[in-house]
């Protein structure tokens, strides 16, 4: 009875919070990947997802591009007992560059290169799909490729009067068969070699509902299923899909929420860049 009666006061949100065992750190800002800790067995809910929680009750929580300026995390745990955190997530201005009086057709593809887009992204969304509740980030991050970065996270372009995707990713202009290397360890979900927006683009998921996109490549080094580990070289850039020269656009999802990779791996020397 007296679990019936915390598990009706849960649905109703009649239950008190309760303060502590619920720690979140990182950066609290658009782009940004917060790692949390609940009681070990909470569920934890945020951003319209539940959130996997490790038996240590570890988790990560990430803030997309455009996250709303408060983010609510709720922790449940196994005896009912409910605890909130309340984020003010910092907003951030992104670059607005905008283009008219180029033809329709640039703009708006015909009806059998929209079947194909449509079918790229079902196969993208298929691999990230996957939940894999190892957590493979651990190892840390680095740059999968250093250089001139040539296109940065949450830019866009409007053509034509017309809102495109937000750009999610980091560019990295390199020549083309420049080795990649996985910047944490992971599995591979997506080895994809012609992609129509992106050409050659492989998946890693890093656990945990967070993974890294690799866009525009040349050549694969590694497979489906395969666990790569951190430095391990896994593809080569190139300049396939819809590109206009050689560079690596690198991105990363925590679920639907596109974060930013910067805010992740230490800052380029220059002479790493060279």
């Amino acid at each position: 009875m007296i679990r019936l009666t915390r598990t009706l006061g849960l649905l109703l949100g009649l239950l008190p919070l309760v303060a502590g065992a619920l720690d979140i750190d990182g950066p609290r800002r658009q782009g940004g990947l917060l790692h949390g800790e609940a009681p070990p067995g909470a569920e934890v809910r945020a951003l319209g997802h539940t959130v996997p929680v490790d038996s240590a009750g570890r988790f990560v929580l990430g803030l997309g591009r455009d996250a709303p300026a408060v983010v609510t995390v709720t922790a449940v745990s196994p005896d009912g007992t409910r605890r909130q955190r309340t984020l003010e997530v910092a907003q951030r201005r992104y670059d607005i560059q905008r283009i008219d009086g180029l033809d329709r057709n640039q703009v708006s593809p015909d009806a059998e290169t929209l079947e194909r887009i449509r079918r790229d992204a079902s196969a993208v969304r298929a691999a990230r799909a996957r939940r894999l509740p190892a957590r493979h980030f651990d190892a840390g991050w680095i740059w999968p490729v250093t250089g001139p970065i040539s296109g940065i996270y949450g830019s866009q372009r409007i053509l034509n009067g017309e809102p495109r995707q937000p750009h999610y990713g980091i560019d990295i202009a390199r020549p083309t068969g420049t080795p990649v290397r996985a910047p944490s360890d992971g599995v591979v979900t997506l080895a994809a070699e012609d992609l129509f927006f992106s050409g050659g683009t492989l998946i890693l998921d890093h656990g945990q509902g967070l993974s890294s996109s690799f866009l525009h490549l040349s050549a694969m080094r590694v497979a489906v299923g395969d666990t790569v580990r951190q430095g391990e070289i896994i593809a080569e850039v190139g300049a396939s899909g819809r590109v206009t020269g050689a560079h690596l656009d690198w991105r990363m999802n925590w679920f639907d929420q596109r974060i930013d990779p910067s805010m992740l791996v230490p800052p380029m020397t220059e002479a790493s860049t060279q």
